[in-house]
């Protein structure tokens, strides 16, 4: 017999995920926080299937538990689920926070995207003839040393987005179960070491998401 191809993507592996594991993970409508440590639950579950590896779990995770309606249901009190949809403890309130803070981000990057297309799909039409219309006055400004204002490039304009004082943890010392910060985006995001492999360690975040990031990125908490 043939072996099964694995998955290639993340959403095939949350379509077989939700397949598998219905009282869990849903892909319509609203999503239940998950339990806190459920990729080693469904690396143990799934040790033997050949559709799936640990990588693809773990980016499929990542990526349903970034999704919005995801999101915006990790609220304080709501009861966590686990793969065969037992209550697995309740979502805390900073967990609530974390996500609503995720949550607003992911928007507001959408939401700058949209307008950045909305932006380079108008001036096509329009912006030769606004230099066709002013080219004697651009002559003169040029003639009269006006150049250096040419010159000026956009990057200039934007300011630089501000790094916290953020301060490296020992390598060496690193161990299962410490308390580290992460950053994710632009913020540091406090987190729990469960897992260490050669130079890389998992690291549990309050949503209930899991990353994995090089030991030499984990930075000390307060």
């Amino acid at each position: 017999m043939e072996k099964s191809a694995k998955f290639s993507t993340s959403k095939e592996v949350i379509a077989y995920l939700a397949e598998q594991f219905p009282a869990c993970f849903t892909l319509d409508g609203d999503a239940r926080p998950l339990k806190i440590g459920i990729f080693e639950d469904l690396a143990a579950r799934l040790a033997d299937d050949e559709k799936v590896s640990k990588t693809r779990i773990r980016s499929a995770l990542r990526l349903y538990t970034s999704s919005w309606r995801y999101l915006r249901g990790v609220k304080a009190g709501v009861q966590r689920v686990d793969l065969d949809g037992a209550d697995a403890g309740l979502v805390e309130a900073d967990h609530e926070a974390h996500a609503v803070e995720q949550l607003q981000a992911s928007q507001a990057r959408a939401k700058a995207r949209k307008a950045e297309l909305a932006a380079e799909s108008k001036p096509t039409a329009t912006k030769p003839r606004k230099q066709q219309n002013k080219p004697k006055h651009t002559k003169v400004k040029e003639n009269k040393g006006s150049g250096p204002r040419k010159s000026r490039s956009r990057s200039a304009d934007i300011p630089k987005r501000p790094q916290g004082p953020l301060t490296a943890v020992n390598p060496d010392a690193v161990t299962v179960g410490q308390q580290v910060q992460v950053q994710v985006g632009s913020l540091p995001v406090q987190g729990v070491v469960t897992d260490l492999e050669k130079n890389d360690a998992q690291v549990q975040l309050p949503s209930g998401m899991t990353v994995r990031v090089p030991v030499a990125e984990l930075f000390r908490v307060g």
